[in-house]
């Protein structure tokens, strides 16, 4: 009997991908079960009675115009409630974090003066006056119309990035990156679906 050394390295280099490619899938299963199960438990225990966290936020008019910083709680729902609320693209994209394909959705290509607001909550998210044309098939902005109204966070699904969501209702928007153009260097690069726009 011969012994075939490449055999063996190619069944163990195979074996090795596949393993590679189950935990990797597992990790990511795992991290949205997470999600919703702890986004699912603050909508119960806000239903039994628990204060949902309160938030600090800037209210805007539909024309721009920047009007009290104030604090509220924060709007949490059950998967369900959300799911009844957003259509389905919406509802992967904002609550799942899902991405709309690149020069499909409505805004990117929008040269309007307005005024970009959360679909889920309504919250002034973002200006047309620092909206620009990134070539990348997205909306994209140069800057929030208020810090307060969106915060970032840490996103290892593919590699680490800077996840973009509303601070009212958690709602994802899109991701941040330090390719944009002056005066900040930023590009919030946000989903169409994860906003609705208010022609001022």
């Amino acid at each position: 009997m011969t012994f075939n050394r490449n055999l063996v390295e190619d069944t163990s280099t195979t074996l090795a991908r596949r393993v590679f490619l189950v935990l990797c899938g597992s990790g990511l299963a795992g991290l949205v079960i997470f999600e919703i199960r702890r986004r699912n438990a603050l909508a119960a225990e806000m239903a039994t009675g628990g204060a949902a966290p309160i938030v600090t936020i800037v209210e805007f008019s539909n024309d721009g115009k920047r009007g009290s910083t104030v604090c509220v709680p924060k709007i949490v729902k059950t998967d369900e409630e959300w799911r009844a609320q957003l259509d389905r693209a919406t509802y992967e994209i904002t609550r799942h974090a899902d991405t709309e394909f690149a020069f499909s959705g409505a805004y990117w290509n929008l040269h309007e003066q307005g005024l970009y607001r959360c679909v889920c909550c309504d919250m002034a998210l973002f200006s047309s006056e620092t909206k620009f044309d990134s070539g990348t098939g997205w909306p994209s902005f140069w800057a929030p119309i208020a810090n307060e109204n969106i915060e970032t966070l840490e996103d290892r699904r593919f590699g680490i990035r800077t996840a973009v969501q509303c601070r009212h209702c958690d709602g994802h928007l899109g991701h941040l990156f330090d390719d944009g153009p002056p005066p900040t260097g930023l590009r919030y690069c946000i989903n169409s679906a994860s906003l609705v726009f208010k022609k001022s």
